[in-house]
C-alpha cells in the first residue's frame, strides 16, 4: 500500500489519542475518540482486512460513539445536595 497515506493516518491517529485523553470537555474526547476508531477502520483497510475495518468503523466508530454522547447528555455537573 501508499506509506506515505499510512504514515498520515498513524500521525492523525496519534493526535486524535492524545486530544481525547488531554482534553476537559467530556463530549470532545468522545468526537475525538470516535474520530480514532475511524482512522483505526482506514488503516485496517489499508492493510486489507476490509471487513475488520467496517467492523471497527461500524461499531467503534459508530455506535460507541453514539452510547458515549447519550451517556454525556445524561450526566450532570450538579449535584443533589
Amino acid at each position: 500500500m501508499i506509506w506515505e497515506l499510512e504514515l498520515i493516518l498513524y500521525l492523525f491517529l496519534v493526535i486524535s489519542g492524545v486530544v481525547a485523553l488531554e482534553v476537559k470537555d467530556l463530549l470532545v474526547a468522545v468526537v475525538m475518540m470516535s474520530v480514532f476508531s475511524f482512522i483505526m477502520a482506514l488503516l485496517f483497510i489499508s492493510m486489507g482486512a476490509v471487513d475488520v475495518g467496517f467492523t471497527e468503523a461500524v461499531i467503534g466508530a459508530g455506535v460507541t460513539g453514539i452510547l458515549f454522547v447519550v451517556v454525556v447528555y445524561q450526566t450532570t455537573r450538579k449535584t443533589k445536595d
